[in-house]
């Protein structure tokens, strides 16, 4: 499926952009399609209109095919954890923002009502996962199995919103699931999990630029970015967006060096050849 790509420029406000030149933003999509899409449009739009710079957002189908724009350097802006492998950082992506939410745990989920309640329950079976791509949902949780010589059969059902319908449907015994879309999803669909086990903890993704990017661009839209929480307009979208997808009603942008992000780089330095 060709990649759902919603332009949203609007006119510039603030200092122009060089040659009107527009940008493409691709956030990791945790959830579906459409979810993320209503979620991120509001925002793509406000800080176009507030920095100056045209951004459009390019979404595919699932996190993987969103990692592999940025991958394939068809992007300039991106919200992701997938770029801190040491492969990947000698790209150069800088990290200039995150969202404050609390911190995110790789999860090793079944439904409330399983009889499964250890991990040496789930070997021989299959477990779902949202990707290959997804740090905390698949990576740290498919380590913890390879480390417990738990033997599974991984499903990927494409994002974290398909896992779940996948492990509610009965297709996988468990789910590897990050606890923020968790949280979420149980706030917005009402379903129960027994959590068998949990990871040290991580920060949410990372806002993230190109070195392809003039810094003149780059610095308006990371200004756009912090200073939703700042502005009306902006906390009312964010507002309106956590509603959405089951964040915290006061889960805004806030300014990052990367320095967050030393536990991603850590779990790299040990993980198994096949994760990395």
């Amino acid at each position: 499926m060709k990649a759902i790509t919603l332009l949203l420029a609007a006119a510039g406000l603030a200092l122009p952009a060089l040659a009107q030149t527009e940008y493409h933003f691709s956030p990791v999509n945790q959830a579906n399609i459409a979810t993320a899409a209503s979620y991120w449009n509001p925002i793509v739009a406000y800080v176009s209109e507030k920095s100056g710079v045209k951004l459009s957002l390019k979404l595919g189908r699932t996190s993987a095919d969103t990692t592999a724009y940025v991958l394939a350097q068809e992007v300039e802006f991106a919200f992701t954890n997938h770029l801190f492998s040491p492969e990947r950082e000698q790209m150069g992506w800088k990290v200039f923002g995150r969202r404050n939410t609390p911190p995110l745990h790789g999860q090793i989920v079944v439904a409330a009502d399983s009889p499964v309640k250890s991990l040496a329950q789930l070997d021989g079976k299959e477990i779902g996962f949202p990707g290959p791509e997804a740090f905390v949902a698949y990576k740290t949780t498919y380590a913890q199995l390879l480390q417990q010589k738990v033997n599974v059969r991984a499903v990927f059902g494409g994002n974290m919103d398909g896992a779940f319908a996948q492990l509610f449907s009965g297709k996988v015994a468990a789910v590897g699931a990050n606890s923020q879309l968790v949280e979420g999803y149980t706030k917005r669909e009402g379903k129960q999990f027994r959590v068998l086990w949990s990871s040290e903890p991580y920060h949410d993704l990372a806002l993230m630029v190109s070195p392809k990017v003039p810094a003149r661009d780059a610095q308006a839209v990371a200004k756009a970015f912090i200073g939703m929480a700042q502005d009306p307009q902006g906390r009312e979208i964010l507002a309106s967006g956590a509603k959405l997808v089951g964040l915290p009603a006061d889960a805004v942008f806030v300014a990052s060096d990367g320095h967050e992000y030393a536990s991603y780089r850590r779990f790299y330095q040990s993980a198994p050849a096949t994760l990395r």
